[in-house]
C-alpha cells in the first residue's frame, strides 16, 4: 500500500483554515489504496507527527511528542520521525501539502519536495510562487488579453522615502474608493477599502505590515464569482461558476470564515458569464504553469464583462469552500476529486 503524507497547519495567517481543510481531505482519502500519515506544522513552525484525524478536530494534535519532517535527500524519499531522541525513516510515496498562504502555498514546501524528489499534489514551485504574489500574477495576466482591475504597485522603500508622493500618485490615477492589498498574504489578510486619503494612508501602512509590496486597485462593481480548475498542461478541466455573497462590504478574512457569507452555485449571473469564465480560468491557470488544482476568482459585471481578481493554487476544502462544491456539482465527488489529485501527482513525477 502506498504511503500518503498530508501536511497541514503552517505558519501563515490561514493556519486554522488549513487544519480544517486537511481534516476534510483526510476523511475522503481512499484507505484501501493509501496508508495515511499526518504531519502538522504549528504556528511556530514545529513539525509534528499526528496520530489520528480526531486529534486534528479537537486540536490536541499540537501536544504530540513525536516530530516528523521531510528529508530533502532525494535518494531516501522519506520522512524522519523522532521520539525521545530516537530516529527512524519512513518511506513516502506522495505528499498532499494542504497549506494555505505563506510558507506552504508560495513555492516553499514545493521546493523542498522537489529536492526530495517526492511526488506531491498541486502546483509546482513557479506557479505556487507567482500565484501567491498578486503583483506578479497581474504581470502574467496582462499578456493574456483578460481584463483585470487596474492597479498601482507600492513598494516599502518608496513609501518610506516619499509617502506623500505615493499617495499623490495613486490619487492622480484613481478615484475613490480603491482597494489596498498586500501582494503576498493569504485569505484577504491586510486588505482594506479606502474611500478617502486618510483611509488610503492607513490601508497602505497596514498592508505593508504583511508584505513589502502592496497593490492599490480600482474598485470593480460586479458579482464575485469563482471557478475551479483541475488537470495538467494540455488537459485542464474547469468546473462551473459559483458566486460569493459576502456578509461584509467586501470579502475579507472575517467575511470568508467568521460571518454568514454565502456560496451560491445556481445564482443568476449576466448573460455569457457561465460560458466565458471557465475558459478564462483555464487560460490563466495554463499561463502560470499550473498543475493539479487551483481556484480562479473573478468579478462578473452586469454588462457581461469578466474581470480577473486572483488565483488560489491550494484552495480551501472547508465545509463552505467553493472548490470542492463546484466539482461536486459537476459530478465529481470529494473522494473522487482527492483521488484524481493524487493520481496527477504521480503523473507529474
Amino acid at each position: 500500500m502506498r504511503k500518503l503524507v498530508i501536511i497541514f497547519g503552517g505558519q501563515s495567517s490561514e493556519h486554522e483554515i488549513s487544519v480544517i481543510s486537511a481534516t476534510n481531505i483526510s476523511k475522503q482519502v481512499d484507505t484501501d489504496k493509501y496508508e495515511l500519515i499526518l504531519i502538522g506544522i504549528t504556528k511556530e513552525g514545529k513539525w509534528l507527527k499526528v496520530e489520528n484525524i480526531s486529534s486534528m478536530e479537537d486540536g490536541s494534535w499540537i501536544n504530540s511528542r513525536t516530530s516528523a519532517f521531510i528529508l530533502p535527500d532525494a535518494t531516501k524519499k522519506c520522512i524522519i520521525v523522532e521520539t525521545d531522541g530516537e530516529y527512524k525513516e519512513i518511506h513516502v510515496d506522495v505528499v498532499f501539502p494542504v497549506l494555505h498562504g505563506l510558507y506552504g502555498e508560495d513555492g516553499t514546501i514545493q521546493g523542498l519536495l522537489e529536492l526530495a524528489k517526492i511526488p506531491y499534489v498541486g502546483c509546482g514551485v513557479l506557479a505556487s510562487a507567482v500565484g501567491m504574489d498578486k503583483l506578479y500574477t497581474k504581470l502574467v495576466v496582462d499578456k493574456l488579453g483578460i481584463r483585470q482591475a487596474a492597479y498601482e504597485p507600492v513598494l516599502d522603500y518608496e513609501a518610506s522615502k516619499d509617502f506623500e508622493g505615493v499617495i499623490k500618485r495613486i490619487e492622480n490615477r484613481f478615484d475613490y474608493p480603491v482597494f489596498v492589498k498586500p501582494s503576498n498574504a493569504g485569505s484577504s489578510r491586510g486588505v482594506s477599502k479606502a474611500s478617502n486619503r486618510e483611509e488610503l494612508e492607513k490601508g497602505i501602512k497596514e498592508a505593508l505590515n504583511h508584505d513589502r509590496k502592496v497593490l492599490v486597485e480600482e474598485t470593480i462593481v460586479g458579482h464575485e464569482v469563482e471557478c475551479g480548475v483541475l488537470g495538467k498542461p494540455g488537459d485542464v478541466t474547469a468546473s462551473g461558476v459559483g458566486e460569493i455573497k459576502s456578509a461584509a462590504t467586501f470579502y475579507d478574512y472575517d467575511a470568508k470564515y467568521k460571518l454568514d457569507s454565502l456560496t451560491l452555485l445556481d445564482s443568476k449571473l449576466p448573460d455569457g458569464v457561465r460560458e466565458k469564465l471557465p475558459e478564462c480560468a483555464k487560460k490563466i491557470f495554463t499561463a502560470l504553469d499550473g498543475f493539479g488544482l487551483s481556484r480562479v476568482d473573478f468579478f462578473a459585471r452586469e454588462d457581461g464583462e469578466i474581470v480577473f481578481n486572483e488565483i488560489n493554487t491550494m484552495p480551501g476544502f472547508t465545509a463552505i469552500s467553493m472548490y470542492p462544491m463546484l466539482f461536486e456539482a459537476a459530478g465529481i465527488g470529494k473522494k473522487e476529486l482527492i483521488d484524481k489529485l493524487i493520481d496527477l501527482a504521480f503523473e507529474r513525477r
